[in-house]
């Protein structure tokens, strides 16, 4: 068994250990921060041109077989358009959660070190 004392001090030295840790992690430089910036600026780009090509795709496709050849190209790049839309504020809302939780607890990516003791 594991006395008071022995809890405290180990409780003590984890503690240490973190600040010690927290004191040593690397820090992230401003192009680190410039790059991850546009990455989530192509990522939404992207993300509209490809819900407007689909619904562009979707419409030339059923015009063509209907013969009826605007109403479902515009109808469906519209709706391209907005599925790109909703896809592009879902990254940012992604993004912004992940910011705001790095800013609460920014040892968020540490990984936990793993207890090998097992208490009886």
């Amino acid at each position: 068994m594991v006395s008071d004392a022995d809890r405290e001090r180990l409780a003590a030295l984890e503690k240490r250990i973190e600040t010690a840790k927290a004191a040593a992690a690397p820090r992230r430089s401003a192009q680190e921060d410039n790059h991850r910036q546009a990455q989530l600026a192509w990522r939404m780009v992207i993300e509209l041109v490809a819900g407007l090509l689909i619904g562009f795709g979707i419409g030339y496709g059923l015009d063509t077989l209907f013969g009826t050849m605007p109403i479902f190209l515009v109808l469906f790049v519209l709706a391209g358009f907005a599925a790109g839309v909703k896809t592009m504020l879902r990254s940012a809302k992604e993004m912004q959660d992940k910011a705001t939780a790095a800013a609460v607890d920014p040892q968020q990516n540490a990984t936990p070190v793993a207890d090998d003791e097992e208490e009886d």
